[in-house]
């Protein structure tokens, strides 16, 4: 039996009393919450994906973005949010102080299930779930690979938000659905939109990853080495041990200036993510746009 298989089956182990151990947990945690009335929302391990599994991991993302939509919102109630590929509701979650009286969230994303799931577990009249149906190499392969536009209303949109999206998009699409959110926002709308930018910052780190073998997040292999061109982009790129591309894309400044260009946005605040082996405020760079 080789380390991987080893690994796995240690990982099923931790997984199985985990499971039941968080059932009872985020039953009683629901209980005592008194402040922080909107993580009640928290669903229980089965239901959270996107990289982020613990429900500790959970809540603390849940504050990152609640703090970051707070901030870039003038009016605090009544808005209408649209979260690009919700997944099973974790920045619903973050939006929800935000919708209020007159408000509307809206979540897309490509995968049924994710979208099912929602709707059963975000029941409120001001929160809608729309499955996307599109193509994605890493998540929807067998759904078509037409360029759609979203089923939302141009200039409507007060806030969007797009976590790990743009980190999962080659190039074409990147730069088409990024003109989409210019679509829907309203004039001085805001996006809240993460990537994994291979800036400066990001090729200053490699020498410091090479040096790091056998930290707790670092492998024989770096995970967060982007030297692999995603369908022969210049500017688009994927780590070796990537299936598809599509499983974790990065981008350069030259491909970063072209989903900008022609969007309708400009960058307004960038905080990098500590993927890059530096302190952050997220895993990943969160860029913040408003509609010019």
């Amino acid at each position: 039996m080789n380390q991987k298989s080893i690994l796995q089956r240690l990982r099923w182990l931790l997984i199985l009393p985990y499971a039941l151990f968080d059932y009872l947990f985020v039953f009683a945690d629901q209980k005592l919450i008194q402040r922080t009335r909107n993580i009640r929302l928290i669903p229980n391990e089965r239901h959270r994906r996107g990289g982020k599994y613990a429900f500790s991991e959970w809540a603390h993302v849940i504050g990152i973005f609640q703090t970051l939509i707070y901030q870039q919102l003038e009016s605090k109630q009544g808005n209408t949010i649209l979260d690009i590929g919700c997944g099973t509701g974790l920045l619903g979650i973050a939006s929800e102080p935000f919708v209020g009286q007159g408000g509307k969230y809206i979540g897309l994303d490509v995968r049924g299930k994710d979208i099912d799931f929602c709707r059963q577990h975000y029941p409120s009249e001001n929160f809608e779930f729309v499955h996307f149906e599109v193509n994605n190499p890493a998540y929807t392969s067998g759904q078509q690979s037409t360029h759609l536009k979203w089923p939302v209303e141009s200039g409507t949109i007060d806030i969007a938000t797009a976590l790990s999206v743009w980190t999962h998009l080659k190039e074409e699409d990147a730069i088409f659905y990024f003109r989409e959110i210019g679509r829907v926002l309203k004039p001085g709308g805001k996006a809240i939109v993460t990537f994994f930018l291979l800036d400066e910052t990001y090729e200053k780190s490699l020498p410091l990853r090479s040096n790091a073998k056998g930290r707790f997040h670092l492998t024989a292999q770096d995970k967060w080495v982007f030297d692999q061109s995603s369908y022969g982009s210049d500017a688009w790129r994927h780590p070796k041990w990537a299936e598809v591309p599509e499983s974790a894309i990065g981008v350069t400044n030259a491909g970063f200036e072209r989903i900008v260009e022609d969007s309708g946005l400009k960058l307004i605040e960038q905080h990098h993510g500590n993927w890059k082996e530096m302190p952050g405020v997220f895993f990943q760079d969160v860029c913040i746009f408003q509609k010019i």
